[in-house]
């Protein structure tokens, strides 16, 4: 009780659902998602690690408080490469953890300043509108940044866990795709469903039409070439 309360106060403690994060979990070949970092954002194998970025929102807005999605997709796919040149260039602090960080080259692409592109656009933080425009730009990031991991992949072969971990990593990316597409049905393997985007929430309409659009291509080209990274997004606390 003493949890539950303090986490709806103040956010602090972070909880998480072994269920609902092991069921999205992209490499189960490798073992179960056993703990998070400190901060909660990066849940993954133990004795793995991933480099984060941030993109900043506001640099995305218009004046006519439109959100330039064009802008904000080249920007996501050129993190996503940097990200994953920096997996090579990475120090680690034992061997074990560089061993598993080259096996599964796991990003941490992730935006920032979400309160004040709200705030500077009018959409109030806490409604509907808010919270469907943070699902839009959020699905759009990681479905760009899959998207870019697997045209990667199709150059330089997909990451050295994948064909393990084929086929519930695909599963994880169609489900990702139908929530996009705002569907309360269909999902695979899982106890919890998501909560789905609500596209007619949204102010920014062409913001839902290139997020569904970015995942269909993701799905598409990850059967075709596999990823070259097994996460490609987190949302650090400290970055909102």
């Amino acid at each position: 009780e003493q949890i539950g309360y303090a986490a709806w106060a103040c956010a602090d403690p972070g909880l998480q659902f072994d269920t609902t994060i092991n069921e999205w979990h992209t490499c189960p070949a490798g073992g179960r998602i056993t703990a998070s970092n400190p901060c909660s954002e990066y849940m993954f194998l133990d004795d793995t690690a991933c480099n984060l970025a941030s993109l900043n929102l506001l640099a995305f807005r218009r004046e006519d408080d439109s959100f330039d999605v064009r802008a904000f997709e080249h920007a996501v796919r050129l993190w996503t490469i940097t990200l994953e040149i920096s997996v090579l260039m990475a120090q680690f602090p034992s061997a074990r953890i560089a061993e598993l960080s080259y096996a599964y080259r796991t990003l941490g692409l992730g935006f920032a300043n979400l309160g004040g592109f709200l705030m500077a656009s009018g959409i109030p933080y806490d409604s509907e509108s808010g919270r469907a425009t943070c699902g839009a730009l959020t699905a759009l990031m990681t479905a760009a940044s899959y998207e870019t991991s697997a045209e990667m992949a199709g150059a330089l072969g997909a990451f050295p866990g994948f064909a393990a971990n084929r086929e519930p990593m695909l599963r994880v990316i169609r489900n990702h795709r139908r929530a996009a597409h705002g569907l309360s049905e269909g999902y695979e393997g899982l106890s919890i469903p998501p909560v789905p985007l609500d596209g007619p929430s949204c102010p920014d309409q062409a913001l839902v039409r290139a997020a569904g659009e970015a995942w269909d291509r993701a799905e598409t080209l990850g059967e075709a070439n596999g990823f070259r990274n097994a996460q490609v997004s987190v949302i650090a606390p400290t970055g909102t």
